[in-house]
């Protein structure tokens, strides 16, 4: 049986000594007595001028700069917490209007402007033209689910990138999960329609392929597990999930938390700082998938 006042224990600490800002005052918000403004005062400063979001709020990419990435990260802590603020969500419609592919919609998967500050090497980035699915789909899924701001669904730039990914989300990679999250995203909160009903159908059948969602709970390596897909028991395709399995996810999530409190992640960190921010928030991503299964 899981010693869960232990477990939580190391990992406050852990928190406390390592994490930055804002995931203290997530960390607060889901198992304190922390609250949504708390946590949108510490997601603030991450946004520029021009609306969008940088300053290493993915910590993978240290750009200053607005990125695409970093924004959507943005939306979905707001979505976390349950608090859409309308001053941040105003200047994000301003930044995604202006880094919109005009003509097609969509927004790129990152900025060039990123290879000129330190950054992971994927994010490394040579042609910014083109729409991407990964961001796309997951902004405009945050964009359609919240309801504090909603002017701009009849804005060009949003139609377009709507239009956008509703034509070539089919065309995802199929084994690469930040191709098929964003598309699960998509068909959970954007209006549906005959591309959106054929897109679910397509994924339930992808979510059965051991390629794309790792069943071993031990995996090494930078693999998406089952809890990594279904951090709560409410997410799409979790039905198809044995409860077995889900079991074995959870007692090895359990057992994988280090001696110092935190996870660690299974790719290499840029730095010692990138490491121990990308730590701090994955600590408390891990301890909100053992809460929403009942395990804390």
């Amino acid at each position: 049986m899981t010693d869960t006042r232990r477990l939580l224990s190391k990992a406050h600490d852990y928190i406390y000594s390592n994490a930055r800002l804002l995931d203290r005052r997530r960390y607060e918000f889901h198992f304190g007595n922390g609250t949504a403004e708390a946590v949108i005062d510490a997601l603030r400063p991450y946004q520029n001028r021009d609306g969008g979001f940088g300053g290493a709020l993915e910590p993978d990419i240290r750009d200053p700069l607005s990125q695409p990435v970093p924004t959507e990260f943005a939306l979905q802590v707001m979505d976390e917490v349950g608090l859409f603020d309308s001053g941040i969500l105003e200047g994000v419609r301003l930044y995604l209007k202006n880094v919109a592919i005009s003509g097609t919609g969509g927004f790129p998967r990152a900025l060039r402007s990123i290879n000129l500050a330190p950054h992971a090497p994927w994010w490394q980035t040579e042609d910014d033209t083109g729409p991407s699915l990964n961001p796309t789909g997951l902004i405009l899924a945050k964009l359609y689910k919240q309801q504090v701001v909603t002017s701009f669904y009849e804005e060009e730039w949003f139609l377009q990138s709507d239009a956008y990914f509703r034509a070539n989300m089919h065309k995802a990679d199929q084994k690469d999960y930040h191709d098929v999250i964003q598309c699960i995203a998509f068909v959970e909160h954007a209006p549906g329609d005959a591309a959106t009903e054929q897109m679910t159908g397509l994924l339930t059948d992808w979510l059965k392929s051991e390629d794309l969602v790792q069943r071993n709970p031990y995996a090494e390596g930078y693999v998406q597990k089952i809890l990594d897909w279904f951090p709560a028991p409410d997410c799409f395709g979790v039905s198809g999930i044995p409860e077995a399995i889900i079991t074995s996810h959870l007692d090895a999530l359990v057992a994988q938390q280090q001696e110092d409190g935190g996870w660690m992640i299974p790719w290499p960190a840029l730095s010692p700082a990138c490491l121990s921010e990308w730590r701090g928030m994955v600590t408390v991503n891990k301890l909100l998938i053992l809460k929403a299964y009942g395990s804390l």
